[in-house]
């Protein structure tokens, strides 16, 4: 299975992790095309989720080079693709944490305006940090081949450095054990509002006040609350364990099942976030429906364009800044 210090990619591993980049690729692309193709999709939520969806790509395209590569020395490619999927897998841990931060400011505190205020400052802690580790750490020369004892075939921090555990931090693994504990702390504030302002939450979510059925979309926006922060960690936590494993000289950090869910977890974000906010959100579903539909027929139909059927609207003030946008939880 491995070794030395060297833990073995297997083929049946590697064609795991290039499927799984692929649902990435296209989940993360998805969202992108969605965002572009529909104007009243892009309200704040929506572009915190378009960015984080770039950031998504970019790993999930990283990650499919190294798996398809499977390292076994230092190059030139190793240390480019490590140096992508470095600055790509934070940015992504910052845009995520950025995305529950906005939506804590708009629906705990109620204050649009502050959380708007906010969004600059997102871009510059979720591009420069990671930019800044990112290129420091190739400037040191501390990005290249890591032996997969980190990874699943692709590159990383080099595991020659005798400092490798500190960039190991520094370049990923102190961004993500963050993660773990403040998404859960902010979507459990969330949840704790809603719960206690269930009268009032048409203030909050005003696609309530256009559907009938109001129950059932309280409902919907309380799994999602409960599944961001769920599907984040059981995505990502078997990196950690292989990282704490490593830590510990344990050779079941070279487990071949761990090493698999090592792989799916680091590059499935980007599937995750089009399932949970593009398959699983019902306007954005029925426009692709009617989409598919129209690709599908000979004849469309006159008139059968969603733009004239107000209930393929994702949200009542998406494209109405009047309205709001901290109850878009439900369909963002």
């Amino acid at each position: 299975m491995a070794s030395g210090n060297q833990t073995t990619v297997y083929v049946s591993e590697q064609v795991v992790v290039l499927l799984s980049c692929a649902l990435s690729l296209a989940g993360s692309s998805l969202i992108i095309v969605t965002h572009v193709a529909w104007s009243d999709l892009r309200t704040t939520p929506r572009k915190l989720l378009l960015y984080l969806s770039v950031a998504d790509l970019l790993s999930a395209v990283s990650y499919s080079y190294g798996a398809l590569r499977a390292f076994g020395a230092d190059s030139a490619d190793c240390v480019a693709q490590g140096g992508l999927s470095t600055f790509a897998n934070t940015s992504s841990f910052f845009w995520t944490v950025a995305v529950a931060a906005y939506l804590y400011v708009c629906i705990v505190r109620s204050d649009h305006a502050l959380a708007d205020s906010l969004v600059p400052f997102f871009h510059i802690v979720s591009w420069g940090i990671p930019f800044a580790i990112t290129v420091t750490a190739l400037c040191l020369d501390k990005i290249g081949y890591d032996a997969s004892e980190v990874s699943v075939g692709w590159c990383w921090v080099r595991i020659q450095a005798p400092d490798h555990i500190l960039w190991m931090l520094l370049t990923g693994k102190i961004w993500e054990i963050l993660a773990y504990f403040i998404l859960p702390v902010l979507y459990i504030l969330i949840k704790r509002h809603i719960h206690r302002a269930h009268a009032a939450l048409s203030e909050y979510r005003p696609i309530l006040a256009s559907r009938s059925s109001s129950q059932s979309f309280s409902t919907m926006a309380d799994r999602k609350l409960t599944l961001i922060p769920i599907i984040f960690i059981t995505l990502r936590i078997w990196s950690t364990v292989r990282f704490l494993l490593l830590l510990a000289g344990s050779p079941a950090r070279q487990n071949p099942v761990l090493v698999t869910l090592h792989g799916i977890g680091n590059t499935f974000q980007g599937a995750a976030n089009c399932i949970m906010f593009v398959l699983f959100t019902e306007p954005i579903r029925a426009r692709l429906s009617s989409v598919f539909c129209c690709c599908c027929c000979s004849k469309p139909q006159a008139g059968a364009t969603h733009s004239s059927d107000p209930s393929h609207k994702p949200l009542l003030g998406w494209g109405n800044p009047a309205q709001g946008e901290a109850g878009q939880i439900d369909d963002s």
